[in-house]
């Protein structure tokens, strides 16, 4: 067999929509040449690569027909060890696109062939190729994919879902299966939410408090704030530096970054727990903190003080050499400036460094913070509280308080990553009477489909610095992987659509018709999520 680039590469360039049920949709998909006929996948196929660049993705590919299949296909590097057998081609050439991760499918009645200019391409193609497998076990030896040839590449650069395992703290496990999740709807950022009010979940090696008394409550809210009690029962966790590198090697393998969020200067609780002479109150005792929406009540704000600055390099100096990621979130929102107002402290620096007020500290301490992390060659992401007071240099916006923040940043010509609470916060109920406890707002499904990113008020250059989006999974009232899985699904394949697929693409009417194949695949992968899909529209 003569595998050639033309072979590999060849896609017709006016395609039509496909009856194929991807999601994300592709840029362009139409059926195959032979219409009526179907690749036929067994244990005689092949998987081919013509560079090790593409070993993950062609194991991620027969891992995951292997579990869910029980068919177990080889890699090769031989062309010539292809025969006569059917074979699934992954082919990398780096002169085929500028843009990495463009990729082109086509699936042909004896063979796969799929083309990148880099190995991530190759991954979201393999994403592909697991969508057009049948979305049920169908107790054969052989699996057929009906002939479809595809274009596609993505929208924004920026695609990202978040996860906060300070409220409640999930394991290793969880978090690479949650990352095979983003990695299945072709996401490509986890922002991972380690410290909050509610528990540290990091190993910082210089300071061992953090881990011994940072990361455990001794107790927590009973019922939707503000409860009818609390259950007493310690609780906490946290990930050790080697977890740590396993869960970001396991993201590498799946071309998705993992940025890492470390909260400054608020939601701090768990930190004055263990070094109180941090806040601004270091003769009151502070808890980590047992109840939600609390940072008015109890004081969780760090002093500006040098002690306070080493103790955050400190910190930043272990994450930043744990995480390749080229970004570290430093949070930055909901800052209680009421405990900066009482502090005798905190007033002075204001009048020595002649700020404004309140908030031009919190842009002083992010300024400062930015500083050093620009130091070692990262930037900063932080909420778009990091606005208040003035913004850092060099910093990514991450908008959460509606577009506003995002706008101004864009304006500023800084990147923005769009993350409006009212479309995309997952923690929100999905139903107006959901099936379990959630936060107490609504978000339906068909709001998350319908969010364009781009904000109409932008003009078409301000436009090109937002960066991307991301969807939020808060934690207060999710306990367990069921229940995150629940809050998730489907919502995640509308933002992946919103992220990746060309606006024009967007039909929520066909969504809907392709979900039902999805959710088919859900029960395939023992995704728990809610039924009432099946039936509500």
């Amino acid at each position: 067999m003569r595998i050639t680039l033309s072979l590999v590469l060849l896609i017709l360039i006016s395609l039509k929509v496909s009856a194929q049920d991807i999601i994300p949709a592709p840029v362009e998909m139409r059926e195959g040449s032979f219409p009526n006929e179907r690749f036929s996948l067994d244990k005689n196929t092949v998987i081919f690569i013509n560079t090790l660049q593409a070993q993950p993705s062609a194991q991620f590919l027969s891992d995951y027909i292997s579990k869910h299949y029980n068919i177990h296909l080889p890699i090769i590097t031989d062309i010539a060890k292809i025969g006569s057998r059917q074979s699934i081609n992954l082919i990398t050439n780096s002169t085929i696109y500028t843009n990495p991760d463009k990729y082109t499918l086509s699936v042909l009645p004896t063979i796969i062939n799929v083309g990148s200019s880099s190995p991530q391409g190759i991954f979201y193609a393999v994403q592909s190729v697991i969508q057009l497998l049948p979305s049920g076990t169908n107790n054969t030896d052989k699996l057929a994919i009906p002939t479809v040839e595809i274009i596609d590449y993505p929208r924004f650069a920026y695609r990202g879902m978040h996860l906060d395992v300070s409220r409640h703290f999930f394991d290793v496990n969880f978090i690479k299966k949650y990352i095979d999740y983003l990695a299945l709807h072709k996401l490509n950022y986890f922002h991972w939410h380690l410290t909050d009010d509610h528990g540290w979940r990091i190993e910082i090696k210089k300071h061992p408090k953090l881990t011994a008394i940072s990361a455990w409550r001794n107790g927590t809210i009973i019922g939707l704030y503000p409860g009818t009690g609390n259950d007493g029962i310690r609780y906490g966790g946290y990930y050790t530096q080697e977890e740590v590198k396993e869960v970001i090697k396991y993201a590498m393998a799946r071309y998705i970054t993992v940025v890492p969020e470390i909260e400054m200067p608020g939601h701090n609780m768990a930190v004055l727990a263990a070094y109180p002479e941090l806040g601004t109150t270091p003769a009151i005792p502070t808890q980590v903190a047992q109840t939600w929406g609390i940072f008015n009540k109890f004081n969780n704000v760090l002093q500006p003080r040098e002690k306070t600055f080493s103790f955050l390099e400190d910190v930043l100096t272990e994450v930043m050499e744990l995480f390749p990621s080229p970004y570290i979130h430093i949070g930055g929102d909901e800052c209680s400036k009421i405990w900066w107002k009482q502090s005798a402290f905190a007033q002075k620096l204001i009048k020595e460094k002649g700020l404004k007020d309140e908030n031009g500290l919190q842009s002083y301490f992010i300024h400062r913070m930015e500083k050093f992390v620009n130091s070692k060659g990262k930037t900063i992401i932080g909420w778009d509280e990091i606005l208040d007071g003035g913004l850092a240099p060099n910093a990514i916006v991450m908008s959460w308080r509606g577009e506003k923040g995002g706008i101004a940043a864009a304006k500023q010509q800084h990147k923005v990553i769009m993350t409006p609470e009212n479309s995309m916060y997952f923690n929100h109920a999905q139903f107006m009477k959901d099936d379990s406890l959630t936060a107490a707002k609504f978000l339906p499904l068909k709001t998350v489909y319908d969010y364009e990113p781009v904000p109409a008020e932008l003009t078409p250059k301000e436009a090109e610095y937002v960066w991307g989006g991301q969807g939020n999974l808060w934690s207060e009232y999710i306990a367990n992987p069921a229940k995150a899985e629940y809050m998730l699904f489907p919502r995640l394949d509308a933002l992946s659509e919103v992220l990746w697929s060309p606006k024009s693409k967007r039909n929520y009417i066909d969504f809907r018709r392709r979900l039902k194949t999805q959710f088919k695949r859900y029960d395939l992968l023992k995704i728990n999520y809610s039924k009432r899909y099946l039936t509500d529209q």
